[in-house]
């Protein structure tokens, strides 16, 4: 692993937050919505909409019945690293746009990068296992890849590139660090479905084979969600 100080991973991981990357998301909808067509702004928000959905339902299956792969340490898909693998990207590209493309690629595959090492960050601070930060990166990067190659051939010039990307620059530093409580929130949904009083825990999930849900209070488990060290997304 890179050697970085424990504050800059925090960071890194930082730029993958669902507080940050989903208003990114949002505004690049928008913009799409403005400059070009509402279908290729609702095209986006599906492409994105089926990866959430993907971290979703891994991760009910995981707190609500302890659906997960031992063998890999998969309880579920990283949603930091989905998020940013799946939004820079886009965001990028859609800067760029104006842009001759082989900058337009430079500018995805930078995103890519700053995707991955988010994901890289979920691993160095034990926030999820190599197997679920590959899994949210794969996910994320499909999502972006997909909605890339269907834009590729837009008409370039119906956006300028100062105001996109000023706008989301300012959205980027006002929504940093803001917190979405996501992983409380998976959970409690997936303790209604589920039925049980307690959701599955990593640990215990690991250590035998007929696992039950969490004897931990119900307040106390999910404070242990909400640290950073926390599967949350």
């Amino acid at each position: 692993m890179p050697d970085l100080s424990t504050h800059l991973w925090y960071s890194i991981t930082s730029l993958g937050a669902a507080g940050m990357t989903l208003p990114l998301a949002f505004a690049i909808a928008l913009w799409l919505a403005v400059g070009y067509t509402w279908r290729m702004a609702a095209g986006w928000l599906v492409l994105l909409g089926a990866a959430i959905g993907v971290v979703t339902v891994t991760k009910l299956a995981f707190l609500g019945w302890g659906v997960g792969v031992r063998e890999l340490d998969f309880t579920g898909v990283s949603g930091h690293a989905m998020l940013s693998t799946a939004v820079y990207p886009v965001a990028l590209f859609l800067v760029l746009l104006p842009a001759r493309p082989k900058l337009r690629l430079l500018g995805v595959v930078l995103g890519l990068a700053a995707g991955i090492a988010v994901g890289l960050s979920r691993v160095v601070l034990s926030a999820h296992s190599p197997s679920e930060a590959i899994t949210g990166c794969l996910v994320g990067a499909l999502a972006a890849l997909v909605f890339v190659r269907i834009a590729w051939n837009v008409e370039p010039g119906r956006l300028s590139a100062w105001p996109v990307t000023a706008s989301l620059m300012v959205l980027a530093v006002a929504m940093h660090g803001v917190h979405v409580p996501t992983q409380r929130w998976v959970t409690h949904i997936a303790l209604k479905v589920s039925g049980h009083d307690r959701p599955f825990i990593r640990a215990k999930w690991r250590a035998v084979r007929d696992v039950r849900p969490a004897t931990a209070p119900l307040s106390q488990t999910l404070n242990t969600l909400q640290s950073p060290h926390s599967l949350d997304a």
